[in-house]
């Protein structure tokens, strides 16, 4: 277990010196955040009136469901980068090597992982900047961030296992595209849950996207629900496993067929 951690740490470095070598990705990344916050925010900022958004600000509101999403838009893509190593016969070198399997293949999640998390603490600070206010203090944020890896190590997962079967730009592009938009609106994001459909609230109650911004906006409020961040952080995490295990079988079975 301790040779298969050390490994997959030396596989997440090999991705981050990537990241760190293009440091405008990062900047990249944040343009659509920022455009959800300031434009979204002011857009819709009159919305609470409505009530049932547990907050007199819509940006207070804003910040967590733009950091989920952010985290959700970002680690869909993890399986391009496995795509792309397959092209390259880069993993296939790999898997001549005696590096754990499942290092190969956590490599990239880990470092998604990271990122997200230095990702999601700009916006958090972009907020505050803009006039946020996050009752539940540095706690209410570490909970932000960890929900919000969690769901990126969901999707970077899937992706990867993704990657490894259909082996096509074109295929993941478009799963990737279908699937972005249907699970931001389907969950709070932008709308408090009683101002929701009722149908669509149900489909929420089953989004990964929406736990993670329930647990974040609990956390983050004046008197946070400790019994909901739990069970909506567990299933995340329970999720996350299963998504895990899923990519390193779906690994293997790619190296079988090599």
């Amino acid at each position: 277990m301790s040779t298969a951690v050390t490994q997959t740490w030396y596989m997440t470095e090999r991705q981050l010196m990537v990241f760190l070598r293009q440091p405008a990705y990062l900047l990249i990344t944040l343009i659509q955040p920022v455009v959800w916050l300031f434009l979204f925010g002011s857009l819709f900022k009159e919305v609470v009136e409505l009530g049932g958004f547990g907050t007199t600000s819509y940006l207070d509101y804003l910040v967590p469901g733009v950091v989920v999403m952010s985290a959700l838009s970002s680690n869909m893509w993890a399986g391009m980068t496995t795509l792309d190593e397959i092209q390259r016969g880069t993993l296939n070198r790999f898997l001549t090597t005696p590096v754990s399997r499942a290092a190969l293949m956590n490599g990239n999640v880990v470092s998604n992982g990271l990122v997200t998390a230095l990702q999601s603490l700009v916006i958090v600070l972009l907020g505050l900047l803009g006039g946020a206010d996050y009752p539940g203090g540095p706690g209410g944020v570490l909970v932000l961030v960890v929900a919000s890896v969690l769901l990126g190590t969901v999707f970077a997962a899937l992706s990867n296992a993704l990657g490894m079967l259909v082996q096509e730009r074109e295929s993941i592009i478009g799963i990737n595209t279908f699937l972005l938009l249907p699970l931001t609106f389907l969950s709070t994001a932008f709308m408090a849950e009683d101002r929701m459909p009722s149908w669509m609230r149900h489909i929420a109650d089953f989004n990964p996207l929406n736990w993670a911004m329930v647990a974040g906006r609990s956390a983050l409020s004046e008197q946070p629900d400790w019994g909901e961040v739990a069970g909506r952080g567990g299933a995340l995490l329970a999720l996350a496993v299963v998504a895990v295990w899923l990519s390193i079988r779906t690994f293997r079975s790619y190296q079988r067929s090599v």
